[in-house]
Formats: C-alpha cells, sequence, structure tokens
C-alpha cells in the first residue's frame, strides 16, 4: 500500500477553504481534491508496510513540537495547484518524518487540484490573497492512500500525538 505522513487541516479551516473553492471557475482539465483528502504531507515513503512504517515512525515523531501553521497564497507545480504552508515547526517535523529523503527538498503545501497541463493562471491568481486562521496541529498521522472506482481515498493508518509544551 502506498503510505505517507501529515498534518490534517481542522474543520473550520477546511469549511473556509471549501468555501473559497467553491467560488473558482470550474474548468476543464481541472480535477479537484476533495476536501476530506486534503492534508499537508510531511514524509512520502511509497508502497510499505503500515505495521513497520507506524514503529519507524513512532520514535521519530514522539516528543516533536505541535507545529502552528496557517495556508497562505496559491503556487503551482507544472500540473498542481497548491496553497503554501506557514508557522513555526512545520519543516523540522517533516524532517523528522522522513521529508527530503528522496532527493527532494520540503516544500510545505496543501494541494488543491490537478490538471492534465499546466495550471490556469486565473485559479492561482485568485487564490493569491487567500489565508486561512492559524491552527496548532496536535498530531500528525500515517496515511494509506486506497484506489477505487470513484477515485483516490487517504485513509488515516495511525495517530502520533505531538508535544503541547510551550516552544
Amino acid at each position: 500500500m502506498v503510505l505517507f505522513s501529515a498534518v490534517l487541516p481542522p474543520a473550520a479551516v477546511v469549511e473556509t477553504l471549501t468555501a473559497e473553492v467553491a467560488g473558482l471557475p470550474r474548468l476543464d482539465g481541472v480535477r479537484w481534491s476533495s476536501p476530506e483528502n486534503w492534508h499537508v504531507t510531511l514524509g512520502f515513503y511509497g508502497e510499505d508496510d503500515a505495521a513497520a512504517r507506524a514503529d519507524w515512525l513512532r520514535p521519530r515523531l514522539a516528543g516533536m513540537p505541535a507545529p502552528r501553521i496557517w495556508l497562505e497564497g496559491a503556487g503551482t507545480f507544472t500540473r498542481v495547484l497548491y496553497l503554501g504552508v506557514y508557522g513555526e515547526g512545520i519543516t523540522e517535523l517533516a524532517l523528522a518524518a522522513g521529508a527530503g529523503e528522496e532527493g527532494r527538498a520540503y516544500l510545505p503545501h496543501l494541494t488543491l487540484a490537478r490538471t492534465r497541463e499546466r495550471v490556469p493562471a486565473e485559479l492561482e491568481r485568485r487564490l493569491s490573497g487567500y489565508r486561512s486562521e492559524m491552527w496548532t496541529a496536535a498530531e500528525a498521522v500515517l496515511m494509506r492512500s486506497q484506489r477505487s472506482a470513484d477515485g483516490v481515498r487517504y485513509v488515516v493508518v495511525e495517530r502520533f500525538p505531538l508535544s503541547q509544551q510551550a516552544r
């Protein structure tokens, strides 16, 4: 199964972001991610054993401070529209979870849509002023990607509480 670790946005952030995305034009070739799948990836592991990966993550995340983060501004990879993730502690948490071990620099983001071609500039422009409320990510999660006829769904495999001690 395909595994990754992540932090999940709280319901209030999902609600306001859902309203923001609902106001955007529906353009051909743009596949919007379901709000139930929204997450900030920490580490991507690919095909892996869930129990073994959880055992590997547990000591790496134990005692890690809970990051205080927010979503702000839009960006694009070649065929991905995303919101940036800013704040304290997200990069440190991601590095502990294995980000960067696949040879790419870590860029905290939340994927909103994927496209067949380049992301339409209008979508990036319309989301460029978005900013969510700040939240404390109280836990990291290990997730698996589950494919079905309806698309991809992400399922939490295990939860890892993060330290609420003051930084």
